[in-house]
């Protein structure tokens, strides 16, 4: 008999016990079978409990429950409900289609106590529900969560996926080795700790920070930026939004090693610049190098030199003893040109045995010492593998931007001036001579004007003021000279200046700016204004047999004290002949003139000489200026200048300030006095006049003072 979507068997004569469920067995949507306590057989199932094993409801009522199950687990609770136990029982189990295969159910077995007038153990209601589905998406979840794990592990970047707070959710172990993060924290799932130690990992973290706050900000912004790691790696990281059902949940952000890429670039790069064999900047390094020199040239209105190095007959070498063994000569003489260049100048390799040193700040002569330098270091023998032997070279000189105006010019001119040097006899250097006669007299021509212009009075001096930076007074002044031509206008001194030394004349015009600048010294002193005037003196004015009683004269016919002048030299006139040198500035230190050493960094004095020779005062150089105070080259040398001169106790003055920050660096730095157009340029004298000795005037130096106290003045 039925009774609703419930089937059941009649068992003897109770069916009134069937009764008494199956509207509860019917109503239930879940899976339900009534097993008979006694017997274990199924007695009533609803529908769905039908469906669930394949089966129809004939099929099931009046089968053991035994028989269904799959599970020892279940076998033995049913072993246990035939000996009499009532517990309940809840759990995951399985059961067996029809078709043979299991079926995952989740179940619940409670006893039904029987009825005051029903005889024997009671019932009990099995409750099945179907979880087949839901374990196939688990595992398809599980194996889905397995592909995603597998893929994230194999790719090469790290991987970290967070929510909209910023929390962790995943990652792969990429990513933590990629920033090295300590296995406990990630064992501990500690985000905060992880964060801490990312931001600690990072070289500029206060822009991290800032930068991953307006990513967490901005949950739809792509994003990619470049992350440096103290340890040195190079993190290129993207981020993407990631979204679900339409609207952000997450953010994925992907971490790239850049480093070898970077290394590898670099290298690249290096090695296009450089020369394989020696290690120097190659013709492409040295092309880019003379367009810089040559762009800072034209801006500052200076100029520089081009050496070409040929080695004399080094054919031979490789033809006698092998390429290897001339491989290895090659590397021995580009240590010996490095030794003799400063830390300013470069040596590049141009192939075989060619060479190029670019000169900076470089004048005739100060190319003229450098080639003598390179000729000076190969005049020691070659020793490799017990063989001693000699290796000369030929060397030509260019000058920018008299022997070219770019990088080809000037290759080729200092090429050109090379091949003379062979042609003369080799182991020397010859200077570029473009159009030679035309040259010549251009130049003859200037000089002939120069001679005209001292006689017609044509030159005149100009004064630069020099400032204590303590007290921002003005101490003292450099003549400068200066000519304006009547058909050809103004001449820069670095035009004039070169022919005169070339010619000689250069000792006429020293001695006459000499002479003017005492004289104009003299008369601010009559004036009652103590100006110490700076003349610079060339080396062949220097080298005059009488010179220091020639200053010793000038001073007397002038009535100048000889505290009031200072000579500027050259630090090459100091190491050309030290032993002469040092008895004529002694000389000069006896008469009491101040003696001051121009341009210092651009030569090669030695501490020796420093601490031998009376010297005052230090003028660092313009070029080791410009810099300041962001040029690390140009601060170190500055220090380095000013600290040495302070530790022998020197004054030191710059040259070429012409910024506030120029003058502050300096200031901090030790720096005593300064000069240059940040105070006033050259001046004419009365321009001088009325810039300097404007009230209050200059007071006269302690010695000078002292000097007038003991004469009464």
């Amino acid at each position: 008999m039925t009774f609703g979507a419930v089937s059941q068997v009649a068992l003897g004569d109770r069916p009134g016990v069937l009764s008494r469920w199956a509207p509860l067995i019917g109503a239930l949507l879940e899976a339900v079978w009534l097993v008979d306590a006694a017997s274990l057989k199924i007695i009533a199932l609803n529908a769905p409990g039908a469906r669930m094993l394949g089966m129809d409801s004939s099929e099931l009522l009046g089968v053991s429950v035994e028989s269904l199950v799959c599970t020892p687990e279940d076998m033995m609770f049913w072993s246990q409900v035939s000996a009499g136990a009532t517990e309940a029982l809840f759990s995951d189990t399985l059961l067996r289609h029809k078709d043979g295969h299991t079926v995952w159910v989740t179940r619940r077995i409670s006893h039904l106590p029987p009825a005051a007038d029903e005889p024997g153990a009671g019932h009990w209601l099995v409750a099945l529900h179907d979880q087949t589905r839901q374990r196939q998406s688990e595992d398809e979840r599980e194996t889905l969560l397995a592909e995603l794990r597998a893929t994230l592990e194999s790719t090469a970047d790290g991987i970290l996926v967070t929510d909209l707070a910023g929390r962790m959710r995943s990652f792969n172990q990429r990513f933590a080795s990629l920033w090295s993060i300590p296995d406990d924290l990630l064992v501990e799932k500690n985000d905060e700790a992880v964060q801490a130690w990312m931001r600690r990992s990072v070289t500029e973290s206060s822009a991290y920070n800032i930068r991953l706050a307006a990513i967490q900000d901005a949950p739809l912004m792509q994003a990619s930026d470049v992350i440096k790691l103290h340890c040195g790696r190079v993190l290129e990281r993207v981020s993407l939004p990631q979204w679900s059902k339409g609207r952000p949940i997450g953010r994925v952000y992907s971490f790239r090693d850049l480093s070898e890429k970077l290394a590898a670039s670099q290298r690249i790069e290096e090695l296009s610049h450089t020369d394989a064999l020696t290690g120097l900047p190659n013709r492409r390094a040295l092309s880019e190098r003379i367009d810089y020199a040559v762009a800072m040239a034209r801006r500052e209105g200076s100029g520089f030199g081009l050496l070409s190095i040929n080695l004399d007959r080094f054919k031979q070498i490789n033809d006698t003893l092998g390429h290897s063994f001339g491989d290895r000569v090659l590397v021995e003489v580009t240590e010996r040109i490095k030794r003799s260049l400063r830390e300013v100048d470069t040596v590049a390799r141009l192939g075989g045995d060619e060479f190029a040193l670019l000169v900076h700040q470089a004048d005739p002569r100060g190319a003229e010492a450098t080639a003598r330098r390179v000729l000076d270091s190969m005049v020691k023998p070659f020793t490799l593998d017990k063989l001693s032997f000699t290796v000369t070279a030929s060397i030509g000189i260019a000058l920018y931007p008299s022997d070219g105006t770019n990088t080809d010019e000037m290759l080729a001119s200092a090429d050109r001036a090379m091949h003379r040097a062979k042609e003369s006899g080799r182991a020397g250097f010859r200077f570029h001579q473009p159009r030679k006669d035309v040259d010549l007299l251009s130049r003859m021509r200037l000089d002939h004007s120069m001679r005209q212009a001292l006689k017609e009075g044509q030159f005149r001096l100009h004064y630069q003021p020099q400032v204590d930076l303590d007290y921002g007074r003005v101490i003292g002044a450099e003549a400068l000279i200066r000519w304006r031509d009547p058909v050809r206008g103004e001449i820069s001194p670095a035009e004039f200046i070169p022919v005169a030394e070339d010619s000689g004349f250069i000792i006429a015009i020293g001695d006459w700016v000499l002479h003017e600048a005492v004289r104009q010294a003299a008369l601010w002193q009559r004036r009652g204004a103590f100006m110490p005037v700076s003349v610079n003196v060339s080396a062949l004015q220097f080298q005059q047999p009488r010179f220091v009683e020639h200053v010793a004269d000038v001073l007397l016919a002038a009535g100048l004290p000889a505290a009031l002048l200072e000579l500027e030299l050259t630090e090459s006139i100091l190491v050309h002949d030290a032993h002469e040198a040092l008895q004529r500035l002694q000389g000069l230190a006896d008469l009491g003139v101040r003696l001051a050493i121009d341009d210092f960094g651009t030569g090669y004095s030695s501490l020796g000489y420093l601490k031998r020779f009376p010297i005052q005062r230090l003028k660092i150089d313009r070029s080791f200026v410009k810099g300041l105070p962001d040029d690390a080259s140009d601060v170190g040398i500055a220090n380095a200048i000013i600290q040495m001169g302070r530790a022998l106790k020197l004054q030191v003055i710059a040259e070429g300030v012409e910024t506030v920050a120029q003058r502050e660096f300096l200031a901090q730095a030790g720096c005593h006095e300064f000069q240059g157009f940040l105070y006033a340029p050259a001046l004419d004298v009365a321009s001088f006049e009325q810039r300097v000795f404007a009230p209050p005037r200059i007071k006269p130096p302690a010695s000078l003072r002292m000097m007038r106290h003991a004469n009464g003045v």
